[in-house]
Formats: C-alpha cells, sequence, structure tokens
C-alpha cells in the first residue's frame, strides 16, 4: 500500500520540479510605437541670400525743412526723396516755386504716412475718416407657435382622442439688418469704403531693375563726391528707365544735372538720368520698365554721358547693388 502511494506521488513530484526550471517565455510588445516617441529631427532651414543691401525700417526724413542758400523746390525734393510739387502743396508755394532763406517747408503729409498690415496680412490704407451709417429694413420673423404638445396621463380614452390640427402659420414683424447680401458686400467694394486694400507681398523694395544704357562706367559711385555712375557713350544713345514708374521731373533747373529725368518708383525709391542732349517725356507721365525716356548728351558736363543715380528715401545709394553684373 505504502509503495503504491509512492508511485502514485512520483509522477506529480517530478512534474513540479520539471516547471520550476524552466524558465518563463519572453514577453514581446507588439504594440505599434506611438508617434510621440519619434525622435524629432531639426529641419534645416532654407537659406536665402541677395546682394541687395537691406535695411532698417522707418523714415529718417524730417517733417520739417529749413531753406538754405542755393537751395530750390526741385533739389530738396530730390534730396528727400518726395515730389517737389507735393512740396509746394503742402506749403501753398504756386508757381513759379519761389522760396526764400529761412523758409520753413512742411514736407510730409498725411498721404505720406506708411500703411501697416493688419492681422490677415494685407495693407490698410486710410482714404478718409468719414463715418458711414448702415441702414437697417424691416423684416418678417417666422413665429411657430402651434401646434402644441400636451401631455396626458395614459388612458384608453386619449388613445382614441384624434391629433389636434396644425395651425396656420404666423408672421410678426420684426426690425432686423439685412444679412441676404452678406457675401456680395464682403467681395465686391463699397463705393464710400473707407480703406483700400493692397496685397502685402508687394514690397518696396522688390523693384527688378535693368541698366538704363549701354556703355563703360567711367565713375563709380562714392557718396562724398558722386551720388551714382557715368556712363560714357555717344550723343543721342538712347536712355532707358531702369524700372516702371511715374515722371516727377523733365527739365533743367537742378545745376549740375543738365537736361533731367527722375522717375519715382514707389515711395521709396527714385532713379535720376543726368547730362540728357533731349529729354522725351513729360512730368506727371506713367512709364514701363525699359521704355526710352531720353537721348543721351553733354548738358552740364564737359563729356558725353548719362549720370545715373538710385535714391532710396532720398539718400543716394551704390546703383551697381541693383543693377545686374555685366
Amino acid at each position: 500500500m505504502r509503495n503504491t502511494l509512492l508511485l502514485a506521488i512520483l509522477p506529480l513530484v517530478m512534474g513540479l520540479v520539471a516547471c520550476s526550471s524552466t524558465p518563463p517565455a519572453p514577453v514581446i510588445d507588439r504594440l505599434p510605437v506611438s508617434k510621440t516617441s519619434k525622435v524629432d529631427v531639426p529641419v534645416a532651414k532654407k537659406q536665402t541670400s541677395s546682394s541687395r543691401p537691406t535695411y532698417k525700417a522707418g523714415d529718417w526724413r524730417p517733417d520739417t525743412y529749413t531753406v538754405k542758400k542755393g537751395d530750390n523746390l526741385f533739389s530738396i525734393g530730390l534730396e528727400h526723396g518726395y515730389y517737389y510739387k507735393d512740396i509746394a502743396q503742402n506749403n501753398n508755394i504756386p508757381p513759379p516755386y519761389n522760396i526764400q532763406v529761412g523758409q520753413v517747408l512742411k514736407l510730409k503729409s498725411s498721404k505720406d504716412a506708411p500703411t501697416q498690415p493688419n492681422s490677415d496680412g494685407v495693407e490698410i490704407t486710410p482714404i478718409n475718416t468719414e463715418s458711414t451709417a448702415i441702414s437697417t429694413t424691416p423684416g418678417t420673423a417666422i413665429a411657430i407657435n402651434e401646434p402644441k404638445a400636451i401631455r396626458e396621463p395614459y388612458s384608453e380614452e386619449a388613445l382614441k382622442k384624434p391629433l389636434p390640427a396644425a395651425k396656420p402659420i404666423v408672421g410678426s414683424p420684426t426690425t432686423k439688418t439685412p444679412v441676404a447680401n452678406t457675401a456680395e458686400a464682403t467681395n465686391k467694394p463699397n463705393a464710400d469704403s473707407k480703406t483700400e486694400i493692397k496685397p502685402a507681398n508687394e514690397s518696396n523694395e522688390d523693384i527688378e531693375w535693368a541698366w538704363p544704357t549701354k556703355g563703360k562706367v567711367t565713375a563709380s559711385f562714392n557718396e562724398a563726391s558722386n551720388k551714382g555712375l557715368d556712363i560714357a557713350g555717344t550723343t543721342g544713345q538712347s536712355v532707358n528707365a531702369a524700372a516702371a514708374g511715374k515722371v516727377i521731373y523733365s527739365g533743367s533747373d537742378l545745376r549740375g544735372y543738365g537736361k533731367l529725368v527722375i522717375i519715382k518708383h514707389n515711395s521709396t525709391y527714385l532713379s535720376v538720368y543726368a547730362h540728357n542732349n533731349q529729354i522725351l517725356v513729360k512730368e506727371g507721365q506713367q512709364i514701363s520698365a525699359g521704355q526710352k525716356i531720353a537721348e543721351m548728351g553733354s548738358t552740364d558736363s564737359n563729356s558725353v554721358k548719362l549720370h545715373f543715380e538710385i535714391r532710396r528715401l532720398g539718400k543716394s545709394v551704390d546703383p551697381s547693388k541693383y543693377l545686374a553684373a555685366i
């Protein structure tokens, strides 16, 4: 009997020993890797390079200017980047635009205020300060009051009752602001609108400059002695606009420049074309890039050449930094 009991217990003991000696199976995590567990690799930003100089924001020009000996309205406008007729209008100076030494001139006007982009990236330029009233017209609001649901306790009699008949819808007059043409009013500018919207990507610095004529550069830019480039050529050679713009001066009133053309490209940049033999454009004329505006000459100069300047807010800058290399 005892041997029989031992034989019965022995297989059970051997099984327990075998289980204890076998290592547990490895646990493998087959769950997908979460997105947050990825290592963020910094991406290099694309760098853009340009040969053009960069400028800090802000306008250095004063609001007023005191006339000095030798000044005239044309030279003051050129030195400060303003149209001389605008200065004359700001100070009520009639033609022939005579000014006196010591006279204080108002240079800036309200229209010279720079535009500011709003939160949507759109530049908004104020045009006037008049308020515009929004009129309202009476409308009709629809009120649905019938049929009303009445709660009754459950009963056989309630089930047998017919449903109440629907009553006609009654409209009650109310006053509200019409909204039917909201989309049309948003997309179509009003004639009395107080703002002028301009694309924000139109920067005053984004001008495609081109050489105004062909020839050898005989004098380069020097801030102290030569405020532009001197390009040699022959009498009658074409002088072309370096960029699109508006002619704001055409004449020979500035000493040392001879027959002169000045083009305003935007509120920041002017270009100057001096010593011409003949001028082919008039003040106020819109000019396209590359259009012939004059013929080369030697007026107020000892040689045939074009004196070409680029002025930023009235200050002379080196044209070679804006023009493509030849």
